[in-house]
């Protein structure tokens, strides 16, 4: 299971793992230490926290076992899913009889330690549910082959309405599948599934398609492998925001709109990745015309396994973030809440099951895209049972930490086979001497709705989203009152709703494309595109943008854009590639897709002969028109061109169709 890869991913890391084997090489045996809230207590001594945070035990068995993920609602109450019946059950009997279960604990006496255990659901159909998003009286869960749909209609806290949102996902009890909802700034749905879920279909068994009308499904038409999902709460407008991972385990969004999301390798070969989701790339878990894996040969690969793992000199596969070697990552969030130190503010924040750590990933701006750096969380290397699983924020800003803790569930084991021996570990992690708090939002004023949308916490702001999305026209003063402060990421929440004020659109729009900050004219250009506003003159006026993050929104958003000013918007754009910037190079090819012969043609015609500079080479080798064909063939035979650049070019031709690719192949086969 992704949430540990078991002895071979623990030698790999340096780990002592401290497992028995059975005869068939499965792992056996329960906690040494013991099970119970002494035994946990004394467990919790092996964790380290980050410089400046304390961690404490919030809750732990029998009131919850094997937490496969979590969420915590506006009221501070922690919503867990288990994994009892993960995967054993099938050849050693079900170990939760009735189904695994969706408990909801809480603190009533803020004293740090849950005193109150409630089950909101259980049944077979959530046996190691690996997603679960709470959203007012409705809970998304998310588990192979279906996403389900749980509302409490009385508001004792028990499911009683049960429905299908999305079916046929395959990747049943494995952790491959379907993974955790998240509700984005923008007013939408966001999820993934890994490279098992295969396909994804409505509730009544029809396989979607994207507005293109492709099926989504792993079949290179054009998707593969792991991807990453859109839609509205009414589940249309779906769409394919990313594809090509191994296991993408879940997806977060800052309050820009920007996604993030962490990829396991196949195990053992250090490629642990964590990505910055460009929208409709390519990530390069598999050979993007053949399917092949990254071991088969190809021209031009790279030279160390990590990078080879990707297919990252293969035009079209956008750039990792960060590498963070061997491991099992696992739950990722961003952090916008102010109660961490200030190094952990507005930044993600993962677990990684296999190294047994929670971290968190510094980002900065790096031409079109980001680089990042790594500081560790909370920190369990000498605690061979510390397995994180998922990490949430309360509306207090505290971080709750998910411990499945086992001696290893990697190759779809675990180590605790009976139900009394199980354990599990919810922590708080906050400053030191922190004391839990509880706020209170009055969510039928518009003073109380703008603080849950301010919330670090997710459902305190899908709350406070929705209650001024109904407000309307009465919630725009509190809305310009945010708007107008200085506090970017909160003026960026209310953002679309200013938008979505009857007849301000445009209003709002030209005072977001005019901003000073680059981060809120990012913002108003993808509100432009999720309301299907003139997004081409906004493009027009961002298309010389100083910031090369702008401009790469600008290119991603003249996909599928017809018109006759996109290709020459387009060519500008490339024209202002300087080399050396692959995040830039892929937003210009994702932007061009489907329209490639026309805006190669308006680029060309707008460098004339001064096509071969450091930048040209980099648009001819990234485009797809046979058009680029002459032009690579020129490359090749360029003998000024140091050898070593020679194979990116013939590599290029490989994604490349035609009578023009054949002749051009006979004519360099043919050179002297």
């Amino acid at each position: 299971m992704n949430l540990a890869n078991g002895w071979k991913q623990a030698v790999s890391v340096g780990l002592a793992a401290l497992v028995v084997f059975g005869a068939g090489g499965e792992l056996l045996g329960a906690n040494p230490r013991g099970v119970g809230r002494e035994a946990a207590t004394r467990q919790l001594e092996s964790l380290k926290p980050g410089e400046g945070l304390e961690v404490k035990l919030f809750a732990c068995e029998p009131m919850v076992v094997n937490p496969t993920n979590l969420d915590i609602d506006a009221r501070g109450r922690v919503w867990v899913t288990e994994g009892a019946n993960y995967r054993l059950w099938q050849s050693w009997g079900k170990l939760r009889p009735g189904g695994d279960r969706i408990v909801i604990l809480e603190d009533t006496d803020l004293d740090g330690i849950a005193d109150s255990q409630k089950v909101f659901y259980q049944g077979d159909d959530i046996n190691a549910a690996l997603g679960i998003c709470v959203l007012g009286n409705r809970v998304i869960v998310s588990r192979s082959p279906n996403v389900l749909m749980l509302t409490d209609t009385d508001g004792d806290d028990r499911a009683d309405k049960k429905e299908i949102l999305f079916s046929k996902i395959k990747g049943e009890d494995h952790d491959h599948g379907v993974h955790a909802f998240v509700f984005g700034p923008d007013g939408r749905y966001y999820f993934n599934f890994g490279n098992d879920g295969k396909q994804i279909a409505d509730a009544q068994g029809q396989l979607l398609k994207d507005p293109q009308g492709n099926v989504i499904a792993d079949n290179r038409k054009p998707y593969q492998q792991g991807m990453v999902f859109r839609c509205y709460p009414d589940l249309s407008g779906f769409e394919v925001l990313g594809h090509n991972f191994r296991n993408n385990y879940e997806v977060c969004l800052d309050s820009f709109g920007t996604l993030w999301q962490s990829d396991n390798d196949d195990d053992g070969n250090r490629g642990v990745r964590i990505n910055y989701v460009m929208e409709y790339g390519n990530y390069g878990y598999r050979d993007e015309r053949t399917g092949a894996g990254w071991r088969t040969k190809r021209t031009g690969w790279e030279e160390t396994v990590p990078e080879r793992h990707w297919h990252l000199n293969d035009p079209g596969v956008v750039p990792n973030l960060l590498l963070t070697g061997a491991g099992s990552p696992t739950g990722i969030l961003i952090y916008e809440g102010r109660l961490l130190p200030k190094k952990f503010r507005n930044q993600i924040i993962h677990c990684d099951a296999g190294p047994r750590v929670v971290r968190a990933y510094p980002v900065k701006p790096s031409g079109a895209g980001y680089r990042a750096t790594i500081e560790n969380v909370l920190s369990g290397e000498q605690d061979n049972w510390y397995r994180p699983a998922d990490v949430c924020v309360a509306p207090d800003g505290a971080l709750f930490i998910a411990d499945w803790n086992d001696a290893g569930v990697g190759g779809h084991n675990m180590a605790d086979r009976k139900l009394e021996e199980m354990s599990g570990r919810i922590y708080r992690v906050a400053p030191e001497g922190n004391q839990p708090r509880r706020p209170a939002f009055r969510l039928d004023r518009t003073a109380g709705a703008i603080r849950a949308l301010k919330s670090p916490n997710h459902e305190a702001r899908y709350l406070g989203w929705t209650a001024l999305e109904k407000m309307g026209a009465q919630a725009e003063s509190a809305l310009l009152e945010v708007w107008q402060g200085n506090g970017k990421r909160n003026r960026a929440r209310v953002f679309p709703l200013l938008v979505r004020l009857k007849g301000k659109a445009e209003h709002y729009l030209e005072q977001g494309v005019q901003d000073k900050d680059p981060d809120i004219r990012i913002v108003a250009l993808r509100t432009a595109r999720e309301r299907n506003l003139e997004v081409t003159k906004l493009v027009a006026r961002l298309v010389e943008d100083p910031s090369p993050r702008v401009r790469r929104e600008c290119a991603i958003a003249l996909r599928y854009d017809s018109s006759e000013a996109a290709a020459q918007l387009w060519a500008r754009l490339a024209a202002l590639h300087k080399g050396r910037d692959r995040w830039y190079l892929e937003a210009l090819g994702i932007g061009a897709q489907g329209q490639e012969d026309r805006f190669f043609a308006a680029w060309l015609e707008q460098v004339g002969d001064n096509w071969n500079t450091r930048s040209g080479r980099d648009i001819v080798w990234r485009s797809r028109t046979v058009k680029a064909i002459d032009y690579l063939t020129a490359l090749i035979k360029d003998k000024s061109l140091p050898d070593e650049e020679r194979p990116r070019y013939f590599r290029a031709l490989d994604f490349l169709d035609g009578s023009e690719k054949e002749a051009a192949l006979l004519e360099l086969l043919t050179e002297e």
